[in-house]
Formats: C-alpha cells, sequence, structure tokens
C-alpha cells in the first residue's frame, strides 16, 4: 500500500491521523497548514486531500469542510507512518512501581493488570488469563461436597487456580479422594493439562487388570475432572473510560460498545487471535473479523513463562487512538507479566 502515496501525501495523512487523534473532530486544510511545518498552502493541501478522500484514506462525516481518517487511513498510518519509540527507563520504572503484585493470586495480578493498563491509557484495559489446557500441573485437590459431587481444585505451576464441581457415579469418602489426590499430585506434576488428558486416555484404553484398585480410580476420576474445558477468564477494567469518549456518547453507541465488553465469548475470539501471535497486535474493528468492535481499535500483546502458559493483554479504545503512547505499554506490560509468571514457577 505504501507506493500509492507520495511523500507529500504521505505527510498530510500524518497530520490529519494525529490531529484527529488529539481532537476528535474533522480536520481542514487550513488548520493542516498552520499547525504543520509542511511549507504547502492551504489550496495545496486541499487538492491533496481530494486525493486521499478519493482513494479511501479521509473522508467527509457530515457537511463540515473537514475529514477524518477511514480505517484504511488508519490502517496505512500504522503500517506506514506511526513511529513507535522505545520507552525510558525512567518510564519503565515507573509503569513497573504502578503495579503493587506483592502478595497476589494469580487471578489478582491479571485484574491489577488490567486496571493499571486502563488507568495509564485511558482507555479499557483487558486481560485474558493463559488457558487451562496449556497450563502446566502442580497439583490438585479433590473436596466431597455430596453424594456424587466433588469440587476438583487445580493449581498450575504459575499459581493459577482453576476451580470446578463434577458428578461422579462413585460416592467418593473424603479418605479415598486424599488417597487419590497424593497419587495424582506424585505422577502428575510437569505435564500440561493437555498431555494429561492424552495419557490418561492411553492408559485408560490399556488392560485394566495391570492396574491396582487406587490407580483404577484415580485415573477414572481424573478423566471425568478433565473431560470439560474450563472457560477462559477474561478481565476487564476501566469500562467506565469508553464513555468518555466523544464517539461513544449516543445511547446507541454506549450499548454496542458495553455488550461487547460484557461478551466474554467475542472478547476471547479477539484475545486468542492475538495469543496465536508475536509481539504486539492491532485490530482495526471495521476492518477485522469482528463487527462488535467497530469504531474501536484493540492494541493486545501475548505473555507466557517458562512452562509455556499463555495469555493475552491489551486495551481496547477507539479508532481514535495514541497508538504511538498504548503501544510501547502494551509491549512492556507484556515481558513485565511474563518475568512474573516464570518468578512463580520458581
Amino acid at each position: 500500500m505504501a507506493e500509492e502515496l507520495n511523500l507529500r501525501s504521505q505527510n498530510i495523512l500524518e497530520a490529519i491521523v494525529e490531529d484527529y487523534i488529539a481532537s476528535a473532530e474533522p480536520v481542514g486544510s487550513r488548520a493542516i497548514s498552520r499547525r504543520h511545518a509542511l511549507d504547502l498552502s492551504p489550496a495545496t493541501v486541499r487538492n491533496v486531500m481530494s486525493d486521499l478522500e478519493e482513494m479511501g484514506y479521509i473522508c467527509s462525516p457530515h457537511t463540515s469542510a473537514g475529514r477524518v481518517p477511514t480505517s484504511q487511513g488508519f490502517h496505512y498510518y500504522i503500517d506506514s507512518l506511526l513511529e513507535v519509540r522505545d520507552l525510558s527507563e525512567k518510564e519503565k520504572t515507573r509503569l513497573t512501581n504502578s503495579y503493587q503484585f506483592q502478595g497476589m493470586r494469580l487471578e489478582d495480578v491479571m485484574r491489577e493488570v488490567g486496571r493499571v493498563l486502563s488507568g495509564i491509557s485511558s482507555y479499557t484495559g483487558l486481560v485474558m488469563a493463559p488457558k487451562f489446557s496449556s497450563t502446566v500441573f502442580r497439583q490438585v485437590e479433590f473436596v466431597r461436597l455430596s453424594k456424587g459431587r466433588l469440587l476438583v481444585i487445580f493449581v498450575s505451576e504459575t499459581g493459577l487456580v482453576q476451580n470446578k464441581v463434577i458428578e461422579t457415579e462413585n460416592d467418593w469418602t473424603q479418605q479415598e479422594l486424599e488417597q487419590v489426590t497424593n497419587y495424582l499430585n506424585h505422577t502428575l506434576p510437569g505435564l500440561t493439562i493437555q498431555q494429561i488428558r492424552t495419557q490418561l486416555a492411553e492408559e485408560l484404553q490399556q488392560e485394566q487388570d495391570h492396574y491396582d484398585q487406587l490407580r483404577k480410580q484415580a485415573l477414572q476420576l481424573s478423566k471425568e475432572a478433565l473431560k470439560d474445558e474450563i472457560e477462559d477468564s477474561v478481565y476487564v477494567s476501566g469500562t467506565s473510560k469508553m464513555l468518555e469518549q466523544p464517539e461513544f456518547s449516543s445511547p446507541g453507541q454506549m450499548k454496542k460498545i458495553f455488550q461487547t465488553l460484557e461478551s466474554k465469548q467475542q472478547l476471547v475470539e479477539l484475545l486468542d487471535q492475538s495469543q496465536a501471535a508475536e509481539g504486539v497486535q492491532i485490530f482495526i474493528g471495521s476492518q477485522s473479523q469482528h463487527n462488535s468492535i467497530e469504531g474501536c481499535s484493540l492494541i493486545s500483546s501475548p505473555f507466557s513463562g517458562k512452562k509455556g502458559a499463555v495469555g493475552t493483554l491489551g486495551v481496547i479504545g477507539p479508532v481514535r487512538m495514541d497508538y504511538s503512547q498504548v503501544i510501547p505499554i502494551v509491549d512492556f506490560t507484556a515481558q513485565l507479566v511474563s518475568r512474573i509468571l516464570d518468578r512463580e514457577a520458581e
């Protein structure tokens, strides 16, 4: 796409995008001539703006003489014009000090990350905890709730705790459950949940006569406990920040964005796309597969520990987002959380 625009057109598109990010108002030719050292007359700027509009990079939102960038224009700006700076050591220290992780469970760490991302960016922070199937097993505990109903508590190497209630045909005593727990915690640590599922399936296909009664019970109970995927945990912070953006001031726009932020499945699908890639990813709503975030952009990055658990964090806000500020914040925070996962796994 870069070859479609000459240097003059690039400079004017960059000026329009940056002025629109700063003001949320349509940008006119006179404002560009006045604010930017382009050494071009308003008439020349108008002619270039007409060309940019014809190519689909900018548009007129109403009868105003000003123009605003389209999604195509934002894509071009992000891909070809945006200069993302590195955070200074002072900024990194300030950002690190903003997070208070001491003594927190991993779930609380995820919430804290979302809260700080929202506060620093002034947009909405999103964090998706590592997927249960990719986490490395540390220990499990079974608690008898009633006849045929058990509470299963999984703990990963990174300290992530997942709970679920299962129903079994066997009426287990707590003593029997403790025996099964001890057996599993001795034989399964170091494997991912998916590896454990595969191992259980293979062992259960073998001749059960080879196993003593305890092992039979442990294998069967483990299979029941792991047969269903635990829901992904998504933490959303600063939803009200969206209300402060002029793009979402109408009741219809507010309703749409709130429905999106409350829909866990839609958020999981978005964050999953980021998790499959490396580094910072940028999704612009109207040109993504998710119409639900039309008018918004998501800047996200996966984080992971040496043990392999992968999660995603990011910031969602209007397409008119300050990308040069948010991208390095998201990138550094992902690195910071990755270090925390490694520390918890030691």
